[in-house]
């Protein structure tokens, strides 16, 4: 969950009310939000630098923030305190609209061909007349890094550009080139670059560094051109000197390239909805058009307003509370969604709702649900047990196995379902059959794999306890998967069963016991070779076990696991110098066949 952090002072002066810590916690409780940590900016700083100095009185109060991941309209003060100003009853629902800039007045971005090789997309907006200060600047600077973190995905599908206008001359033109045909002075540099000498420069940048490879191996770079053929950006990587913010700055100019379309109008949002409130002419964004080389051509920001429309059944249903309709649609409204009531043809209520430009989570009827919920207050919601709700067989089945081995004198143990390729396969003696499955892009050689058996976590557990006490007896009940090409995500998780015995000897005729003590619980008869009718044992030939001291448990026909004496080199390979006895069966398989 992103954490924002704001000056208290200067929060509740947005708020238009102070608050001690204990309200402010209510109000943020109460909106869906949660104060996280209160600190001090040098506190940050003493604790960055592991410096033990005291505390200054006149140090600022810094109140950080926890707030939803995809709530983008509350990663800086602004956005937050207009949240809760509306949430207060304080403020009205702002309107958003376009400056009245005839088409032929309109600042234009001509988009090349050549960016569909990289960034095939741009959006953009003006904010006039912008009045920054200090605060201001840093909070709008904040809320483009929180972006570039969050949604944008490190700057891989959305890249923000901002830009003095006054300082350029349109129309923009966004261009895909060679690196060496590139050039121009990066923000905070004396002096020009070409693009390939920057992606070297900048290999040493411990900020930037960590955006180059999103573009360094491309033929060609993205780029913006002003009429004057003066650089605004090289994204994702920098933006130019020459039309650098500062707090001079009133015109604000605003781009953002992209791989993914929606994001960057999400981001594009985002950005001019919650800084239009400095503008001279509050919550007035100035378009502009974005013109494709097939002749297409499209106006941004997109301001337009969402309708949708809820049943009130739907909304009071989940939440569990019989509202009026009246009550849901104030309730909304303190949310920032406009609402009001209407009648559907079938003359149920219906809520109508207007989702504005800043609230891009809302998608579907349960985020509007959700949002009454939160303004009603959850603590207000009563409490009740659902009637329908019933425990799944298997895990009522796996309940009463746990039970009942336990009552054999079993620890239950509780190991990771990833493992090392090796631990899987090749320290249990068995050769890779392509059932497993493999994680992509594993972070340690631990965790490579989906454990195909609960065997190698048990097996482990000993090893790395066989000082312990003995005899050593545990077992776990938890999932394994295995690839499956007739389920939708390609594979499958499967319940299993281990327990394992370790000691001065080896314990097999203790795990048979066990065998038999699970499937008489089971209410399983034990029946002859052949027999279809309950289960029986004959000789199996796996390599984890020991030749002739091993055997598999069939039942109806079928095979659900196997137990023996484990082989002396498997258990050398997880440093086990006792002898062990092990089973292990297919809840799933077995509850299947009941």
């Amino acid at each position: 969950m992103p954490t924002v952090s704001v000056g208290r002072d200067r929060l509740f002066a947005a708020l238009g009310q102070s608050y001690t810590q204990e309200e402010f916690e209510d109000l943020c409780f109460r909106f869906g939000i949660e104060l996280d940590d209160v600190t001090t900016e040098k506190a940050i700083i003493r604790k960055e630098k592991h410096l033990e100095e005291e505390a200054d009185d006149d140090e600022e109060t810094i109140y950080k923030i926890e707030v939803p991941a995809n709530r983008y309209d509350l990663l800086c003060l602004e956005g937050l305190a207009q949240a809760l100003r509306v949430f207060n009853g304080k403020q009205e629902i702002p309107t958003y609209r376009f400056a009245n800039v005839g088409k032929d007045q309109m600042l234009k971005m001509r988009v090349k061909p050549e960016t569909s090789q990289i960034r095939p997309f741009v959006v953009c907006a003006v904010l006039r007349g912008v009045t920054f200060d200090e605060a201001r600047y840093n909070s709008f600077i904040d809320l483009q890094d929180k972006l570039h973190q969050n949604i944008c995905r490190r700057r891989t599908l959305v890249a923000i550009g901002t830009h003095d206008l006054d300082t350029l001359q349109g129309p923009f033109t966004y261009e895909a080139l060679p690196p060496a045909d590139i050039n121009f002075m990066p923000l905070k540099q004396t002096k020009s670059f070409r693009a390939d000498e920057l992606m070297e420069f900048y290999k040493s940048d411990l900020k930037l560094k960590k955006y180059l490879h999103i573009i360094e191996n491309s033929p060609v770079f993205p780029v913006l051109y002003d009429s004057k053929r003066t650089v605004l950006s090289l994204p994702p990587i920098i933006n130019g000197a020459h039309s650098a913010i500062t707090l001079q700055t009133k015109n604000v100019f605003i781009e953002c390239t992209a791989t993914d379309l929606t994001k960057a109008k999400i981001v594009l949002n985002t950005m001019v909805t919650t800084f239009s409130e400095y503008c001279k002419t509050k919550f007035e964004i100035e378009p502009v058009e974005v013109i494709y080389d097939d002749g297409k051509s499209y106006i941004y920001p997109d301001l337009s307003v969402y309708d949708m429309e809820v049943p009130l059944s739907y909304i009071t249903d989940l939440i569990g509370v019989s509202l009026e309709a009246e009550e849901v649609t104030g309730l909304l409204n303190r949310m920032q969604l406009h609402a009001e009531l209407s009648k559907s043809s079938d003359s149920q209520n219906t809520i109508n709702v207007h989702v504005p430009p800043t609230r891009s989570d809302v998608l579907h009827p349960c985020d509007v649900m959700e949002d009454v919920a939160i303004a009603y207050g959850y603590n207000n919601i009563p409490k009740r047990k659902p009637t329908s709700i019933n425990p799944l067989p298997l895990n009522e089945i796996s309940d009463l196995i746990r039970a009942e081995i336990a009552m054999n004198g079993y620890t239950e143990v509780l190991m990771w379902i990833l493992c090392s390729h090796k631990e899987n396969f090749a320290m249990l003696n068995r050769k890779d059959d392509g059932s497993a499955v493999i994680i992509g892009n594993p972070r340690s050689a631990d965790f490579e794999v989906v454990r195909t058996s609960l065997m190698p976590g048990i097996l482990k557990t000993v090893g790395i306890n066989k000082d312990h006490p003995k005899p050593i007896k545990i077992f776990e009940v938890g999932d394994i998967a295995l690839l499956d090409e007739k389920k939708d995500v390609g594979a499958c998780n499967r319940r299993h069963l281990a327990a394992l015995h370790c000691g001065a000897t080896s314990g097999f005729e203790l795990i048979h016991c066990l065998v038999d003590r699970i499937m008489e619980v089971m209410a399983t008869p034990f029946v002859p070779v052949g027999d279809n009718t309950g289960y029986y044992i004959k000789r199996s030939e796996e390599p984890e076990y020991l030749a002739g001291r091993q055997a598999s448990i069939v039942f109806k026909g079928k095979h659900i696991g196997n137990f023996g004496i484990v082989h002396p080199e498997v258990l050398n390979n997880f440093d086990i110098s006792d002898p062990c006895s092990f089973v292990e069966m297919d809840i799933e398989g077995l509850l299947l066949l009941l």
